[in-house]
């Protein structure tokens, strides 16, 4: 019987924050503060980073995913988000029964033409920042419904923007959990405070009235 692997020491915090900012002048200014911060003892105490990486950091590992299935993909999501798999490890197991309270929305299943206003609803009624994740090969291209059926909608990008594909027929639970983390990991680059500030500049040159 094999033993088990030794666990990998813990990140320290120059190596996070090398990851997390990538301009060489804000990286030295931030590791002065460090250095500053343990030669006064603090160490432990006090963490040093950038407001976007805590932003980004909190957003990535608090995703509540909204009730929401369509057809057999929504039994591996299910299956996700029960004991064995255990989606609340990563932070993303709290799904939410309206969208007002939900930020991410797994489209898990088949999408009919007569389905798809009320998907757009939905999608619309989740507030901002807001991600979306195609579940199965139904969802992303109409799967076995691409040539012959007419009720089915090719493609949910074609309604709604789509952050993470998840191809399969349908995708296993591990494959959900994948796209997950690559979803997490899109998170963590974000520069949310920057495209506010950007978006704000950009409505006082056009004169727009809206913050």
């Amino acid at each position: 019987m094999s033993a088990n692997p030794p666990a990998s020491p813990p990140r320290t915090a120059e190596q996070m924050l090398r990851e997390a900012i990538t301009d060489p002048r804000e990286l030295t200014r931030y590791l002065s503060y460090l250095d500053r911060i343990k030669s006064e003892g603090m160490g432990t105490s006090v963490m040093v980073a950038p407001l976007e990486a805590a932003i980004n950091w909190a957003r990535a590992n608090s995703l509540w995913p909204l009730t929401f299935g369509l057809a057999c993909c929504a039994i591996e999501m299910m299956a996700v988000g029960a004991s064995r798999f255990d989606l609340d490890r990563f932070g993303a197991g709290a799904f939410r029964p309206t969208p007002r309270q939900a930020d991410l929305m797994i489209v898990a299943g088949t999408v009919t033409h007569k389905m798809a206003p009320r998907v757009m609803r939905l999608y619309e009624q989740i507030p901002e920042p807001k991600f979306v994740m195609a579940m199965g090969a139904c969802t992303i291209g109409g799967g076995p419904y691409v040539k012959h059926g007419y009720h089915v909608v090719k493609g949910i990008d074609r309604i709604v923007p789509v952050d993470i594909y998840v191809p399969g027929c349908p995708p296993r639970p591990e494959a959900l959990l994948d796209a997950l983390f690559k979803l997490q990991a899109r998170i963590g680059s974000d520069r949310p405070l920057a495209a506010r500030w950007s978006k704000r500049a950009e409505n006082e040159l056009t004169g727009s009235a809206r913050p």
